[in-house]
């Protein structure tokens, strides 16, 4: 849907929307960066230390397509 076409109340809740996706994926890449951390720590390096950090990396990809309005 374009930005022109939606009136202010939904550009409000869109833009409420936006700012709570970033929340949620700021959470998550810290989650995921320090369990690879404590992977590697304790473990050393494996599959389970890269899985995360590919997976903070894919949420972070995404975060970057969210648009504010």
């Amino acid at each position: 849907m374009e930005q022109n076409q939606l009136t202010d109340e939904e550009i409000l809740k869109e833009k409420k929307k936006a700012k709570n996706n970033k929340l949620i994926n700021a959470l998550l890449i810290g989650i995921c960066i320090g369990i690879s951390v404590y992977s590697a720590v304790k473990n050393g390096f494996g599959f389970f230390t890269f899985f995360p950090l590919i997976l903070a990396y894919l949420l972070f990809h995404k975060r970057e397509k969210i648009k504010l309005l």
